[in-house]
């Protein structure tokens, strides 16, 4: 085994023995720090310096994208005129391994002036950020996998653990689901899987391809063509629907020259179907179940449209 492979699995042993150490700190302040977050009426402020900063960053943005208003705040820049974005009704969440991080001590006097619930995150009970908060929660005072112990390792991610812990308990407990995480996302995979429907990619009006069932095949052929979606929706004079794709029309060449026969005569007559409410990622997995490249999209039994896949694709539905 080469050194630098042994030093890597002792780094995660260490970082992992300092997990199981932090399990050991979850008690009754954990859920009291959720309550007041749950309860806040308005923004969650984090704040920490250094590492602790970086890591309240990200803290800050998972908060954001599971339902807990959350932004992070420079303690440094904080004490030259940021605090101006902290308002009363906001909880600050602040981040400090010793407790004692001068730049955030400096803030604790306009913290408590502005009758803010303070919660802590810090490695014990010992500095004064703890000693103020309202809910001081630790780590646990645990080796580094820094060989020096001085660059923090093991202590930022516990940190960062015990956030997305405050986080996925916040999101149980406000009931948020894919379809909010999305609102979040709307630029993401996930967002335009969730937010994006049928109707938002459909063909309609005058773009759907449309002949009645007395049309001949090569008729249909010209329709096809002319609104290149690669088929018709046939109605006949019972108002019943059908399809015909291109490749229907190859096949059929294959056996019978003849293109002067009546759709009715060849088209499907139970076409694959969607309504314009369904999620365009619903509607992509019909397509690969049944094996089509269209469906067509029918309102409380009306044509309303045409739904093509090469749309979805284009719109980044997977």
């Amino acid at each position: 085994m080469s050194k630098a492979i042994k030093c890597s699995l002792n780094t995660i042993d260490i970082e992992i023995n300092a997990l199981k150490s932090l399990k050991l700190q979850i008690d009754s302040s954990f859920s009291r720090a959720c309550d007041i977050i749950l309860h806040c009426q308005g923004r969650l402020i984090i704040t920490g310096m250094g590492k602790s900063g970086l890591v309240g960053r990200k803290i800050a943005a998972t908060m954001a994208s599971t339902g807990t208003p959350a932004f992070f705040v420079h303690p440094g820049e904080a004490g030259h005129g940021d605090l101006g974005m902290i308002v009363k009704g906001d909880v600050v969440l602040a981040i400090s391994n010793s407790g004692n991080s001068d730049e955030i001590n400096v803030l604790l006097p306009v913290i408590k002036k502005l009758d803010l619930p303070l919660i802590s995150i810090s490695k014990n009970l010992l500095g004064r950020l703890p000693q103020e908060a309202v809910v001081a929660l630790t780590i646990g005072d645990f080796e580094e996998a820094c060989p020096m112990g001085l660059a923090p390792t093991s202590s930022t991610t516990a940190t960062m653990v015990l956030g997305d812990a405050l986080a996925i308990a916040l999101l149980e407990a406000r009931g948020f689901k894919s379809e909010d995480f999305a609102l979040s996302h709307p630029a993401g995979s996930l967002g335009k899987k969730l937010l994006t429907h049928v109707a938002d990619l459909m063909k309609s009006g005058d773009e759907i391809p449309v002949v009645t069932g007395n049309t001949s095949i090569i008729e249909a052929l010209f329709e096809i063509t002319e609104k290149r979606l690669g088929m018709t929706v046939v109605v006949d004079d019972e108002n019943r629907y059908g399809v015909l794709t291109d490749g229907d029309i190859r096949r059929l060449l294959t056996i019978d020259q003849d293109m002067s026969h009546p759709i009715a005569s060849v088209m499907k007559t139970t076409p694959i179907t969607a309504s314009p409410d369904m999620k365009a990622s619903e509607a992509l997995n019909i397509m690969r179940q049944e094996k089509v490249n269209q469906l067509i999209v029918f309102d409380n039994d009306k044509l309303v449209g045409v739904l093509a896949l090469r749309d979805l694709v284009q719109a980044g539905i997977n």
